[in-house]
């Protein structure tokens, strides 16, 4: 388990500065391409152009076409949309989702008994506490279950029994890693499915491992069983905090 957060946290890590430096270098190199195609264009307009310079020309714009695609590709996965424009490119569309989707489920304030709650600081601090009251530990209760008595509850086989108890599979894992779906949000781990299924090769022996000390009783789930609450406004200019 250890050795897995370890990588996945590296990795992490390191495709933020990946990331960083490849978005300057495909701006700069989008920049340029334009520059470049521009002064050919502006060459055809007094004379023809040569077949060293057609070839130049048409290789930068397929360049281009490959840049703008990729970027388009970045603003569709994070407007997280799958409504596709006919077309022109949509990377301006996809932009605009994008922006209008983090400018809506934004809280400013709320308005509760205690009065109006503005500010960030404010903010997170009311939301932290309203949900550690609401999934907090629960008040003492003198509520208990005899577990001697079953004879009305039916009983597995020990045939079924061996087969919810066996070693975790390859394939069984692969097949559930693979029965996730495409373009959803990622996990805890940042990391959506299309990761843990293109790269299967690469890291089902990390995970099968996780899977084993699962198995054997020896991984710590307090450290994979947790959750993740986040406030989603249904409506405009949102000002109670409530649970629907």
């Amino acid at each position: 388990m250890e050795k897995w957060q370890n990588k996945i946290r590296s990795l992490c890590q390191f495709l933020r500065g990946w990331a960083k430096n490849v978005s300057g270098s495909y701006k700069k190199e989008k920049v340029k391409l334009l520059a470049l195609t521009g002064d050919l264009d502006k060459i055809a307009e007094t004379r023809l152009l040569i077949s060293e310079e057609l070839d130049r020309k048409n290789a930068m714009k397929d360049r281009l076409a490959k840049l703008l695609r990729e970027e388009e590709l970045k603003w569709y996965q994070r407007a997280k949309t799958k409504r596709v424009l006919e077309g022109d490119r949509n990377t301006k569309y996809y932009h605009m989702i994008a922006n209008g989707k983090h400018r809506k489920t934004r809280i400013f304030q709320l308005e509760q008994d205690e009065g109006v709650i503005k500010g960030e600081t404010q903010l997170k601090k009311y939301i932290t506490a309203y949900y550690k009251g609401l999934f907090g530990r629960p008040e003492e209760s003198n509520f208990s279950l005899v577990e001697s008595l079953r004879e009305d509850i039916p009983q597995v086989s020990e045939e079924e029994n061996n087969v919810l108890t066996k070693v975790f599979t390859e394939e069984e894992v692969k097949a559930a890693v693979f029965q996730m779906e495409y373009n959803k949000a990622s996990g805890p781990d940042d990391f959506p499915a299309e990761f843990y299924q293109v790269f299967w090769e690469v890291i089902k022996d990390d995970l099968m491992a996780i899977f084993s000390e699962f198995h054997l009783g020896r991984l710590p789930l307090h450290r994979l069983n947790f959750g993740i609450i986040t406030l989603l406004p249904k409506q405009k200019e949102v000002k109670e905090n409530s649970i629907v």
